[in-house]
């Protein structure tokens, strides 16, 4: 398989899984291994933080309205009853900040995580369950809109994504709607604060592993040695395909949570944490 093709297809499954309470870590772990792509090479290290960029872009450029509406009204709100730390900015702030510092300090280990398919499975799993459980019971919200949030409640979903971040394959959106909803938020609300804490996160994150990747410390390894022609155009098409993927999936998405829940991710999740330990077993096995 040509990497012209191999870039169109990891774009699709990182749009597609970025914002759905699935993993897209999983998913293009996973995907990478099957297409051969190598996992040691700093090029493709390089382009999955790439085609991530993509996808953060189409979060911005689908709230647009919204997150100017924020700017505009800050801090005290469009109601008038925001203060500097309760307006739906500082929330996200006080929620990015919470996840930044801890997930910084635990960056060996999150490394060493993200390169083991046992724990990403097992991640997958367990998390599927949890969504389920919180889906089903916590049906009774007392929060409709991100603009009633409090900063307890954000601090709360801050503490919670921390691990999607030590834990690869938790999956960043389910582990924040999740939070969300036992804080006392509507499915609405969780998710649309989920999207609006994804543009600070990871940008912070995937900013830092380009970063290292483009300028490394001594002793590390570059991560793109080289760049020609056909690698800026495999980088651009896997951006540009990861970019208009997330918008759809985002406008999807946002349409399916107003009639229905999480439980058809849940399962999702269970059934390919499941699939994934099996196929790693029989790896181990054959072996």
């Amino acid at each position: 398989m040509n990497d012209y093709l191999r870039s169109v297809i990891l774009g699709i499954v990182e749009g597609l899984t970025e914002f759905l309470p699935v993993s897209s870590t999983a998913h293009l772990r996973i995907g990478e291994k099957i297409l051969g792509v190598d996992l040691e090479s700093g090029y493709w290290k390089m382009y999955s933080i790439v085609i991530q960029l993509g996808a953060i872009l189409s979060v911005l450029v689908y709230f647009w309205g919204r997150i100017v509406g924020f700017l505009r009204t800050f801090p005290r709100g469009e109601r008038g009853d925001r203060t500097i730390l309760t307006h739906p900015l500082s929330l996200t702030a006080i929620a990015f900040v919470i996840t930044a510092v801890p997930s910084y300090l635990l960056r060996k280990q999150i490394g060493k995580n993200l390169e083991n398919l046992h724990v990403i499975a097992w991640a997958m799993l367990v998390g599927g369950i949890i969504m389920w459980v919180v889906d089903a019971v916590w049906r009774r919200p007392r929060i409709e809109h991100v603009e009633e949030m409090s900063y307890v409640q954000a601090v709360w979903i801050g503490a919670m994504q921390i691990l999607s971040a030590v834990f690869p394959g938790a999956s960043r959106s389910m582990t924040t709607i999740a939070a969300g909803q036992v804080a006392g938020m509507s499915r609405w609300a969780a998710l649309e604060f989920s999207f609006f804490l994804s543009l600070p996160t990871m940008l912070a994150a995937t900013g830092f592993e380009l970063l290292r990747a483009v300028l490394p410390k001594a002793g590390e390894q570059a991560a793109a040695v080289q760049m020609n022609g056909e690698r800026w155009i495999v980088l651009g098409i896997g951006f540009f395909v990861s970019f208009v993927v997330a918008w759809a999936v985002i406008a999807w998405f946002m349409s399916w949570v107003r009639h229905r829940g999480f439980i058809p991710f849940a399962i999702y999740r269970i059934v390919f944490g499941v699939g994934v330990l099996v196929w790693l077993w029989r790896g181990s096995a054959a072996v």
